[in-house]
């Protein structure tokens, strides 16, 4: 997941451990558009809910010890319920978590999740457009919800595959013509350069999606027609590809070096070693084995940095990216 223009202001920072999980229940269990299911959890014992901030998501920890990340979409100022929503994904396509949570899920259920942790967060903006495509609406609807209260001008534009795929569409529809709908099958994918071109200045755009669409708006902001984007993703990084070449990882505060061999990410390599880091998602996706870079050049795979903090170089995500030549240093 990626944060805001590579600011790195407020929230908890990239890879610092957290408190213990929590113990919740289902308290309802709910179709919210094909294939996506919506959970609302409240504490097991009853007590109010960690606060959390729009843009935030938990960690779901499965019976097989898998961990998976979900958006918070529910009201921040509710402290005794938390939702989260999650796409059925295709079978051979996902990783297990959605198969096991549509299927085997119910009201009355328990489930252990982590904290909220916020990758991305919402700034403070005169104006603001938001962008979902599909599932991606997630961490966008309590954006708005925050922007509506606070009385910041904001307007929406969501596109799915059809409309019966398109979550929490009767929500939106209360906010009339600050939402813009597109559906493939009848209109097309959005028209981004129509909905984004003349932005006033300072207007913060958010977008959340597919990397189709995450490309496109990305191609748009390097143009210079968005000036503030922050995006989401939804899709874990490689480790691995068919180039990989050997490389030394350096611990600095450790002394101790580990050679990281093509097919291997230097996140299993420490841990095939005994050495306990931080970890969560093993997809570049959560930001919890962020590590301070001091030497060499990351190669970076995961799909939280900005362009802008990928070439400071400064850090990187062991679990997924590399080394561009033959040697890193970093922080451990």
């Amino acid at each position: 997941m990626t944060r805001a223009d590579g600011t790195r202001t407020g929230g908890t920072r990239l890879g610092e451990d957290l408190a213990d999980d929590l113990d919740v229940v289902v308290a309802q269990s709910i179709t919210v558009a094909k294939d996506i299911k919506a959970l609302t959890l409240q504490s097991a014992d009853g007590a109010p809910l960690p606060a959390w901030q729009p843009g935030a998501h938990v960690d779901v920890i499965l019976p097989s010890g898998a961990v998976r990340q979900y958006s918070l979409c529910g009201d921040p100022e509710d402290n005794h319920s938390w939702r989260i929503a999650v796409l059925r994904e295709a079978i051979g396509r996902g990783r297990g978590g959605s198969e096991y949570i549509h299927t085997d899920v119910h009201t009355g259920n328990e489930l252990r999740v982590g904290l909220p942790r916020n990758n991305f967060e919402l700034v403070d903006a005169p104006a603001f457009v938001f962008v979902a495509g599909g599932i991606g609406i997630t961490p966008i609807l309590p954006m708005i919800a925050d922007a509506q209260r606070r009385g910041v001008p904001w307007r929406l534009v969501y596109g799915g595959r059809s409309a019966e795929t398109m979550a929490f569409r009767d929500e939106l529809e209360v906010y009339g013509p600050k939402v813009a709908i597109y559906t493939d099958d009848g209109d097309g994918p959005i028209d981004l350069e129509r909905e984004l071109t003349g932005l006033a200045d300072g207007t913060a755009v958010y977008c959340c999606g597919p990397a189709g669409l995450l490309e496109a708006i990305e191609r748009l902001h390097k143009d210079g027609v968005v000036a503030s984007l922050h995006t989401e993703r939804f899709a874990g990084g490689n480790a691995s590809s068919a180039d990989d070449h050997e490389f030394e990882v350096v611990l600095a505060r450790q002394g101790k070096s580990f050679t990281i061999k093509p097919g291997e990410s230097i996140l299993g390599t420490l841990e095939s070693n005994g050495i306990d880091a931080l970890s969560s998602c093993h997809q570049g996706m959560c930001g919890r084995c962020e590590v301070d870079v001091l030497d060499g050049i990351p190669d970076h795979r995961d799909s939280i940095l900005t362009l802008e903090e990928r070439a400071t170089n400064e850090f990187m995500l062991i679990c997924v990216s590399r080394c561009v030549g033959d040697r890193l240093v970093i922080d451990l």
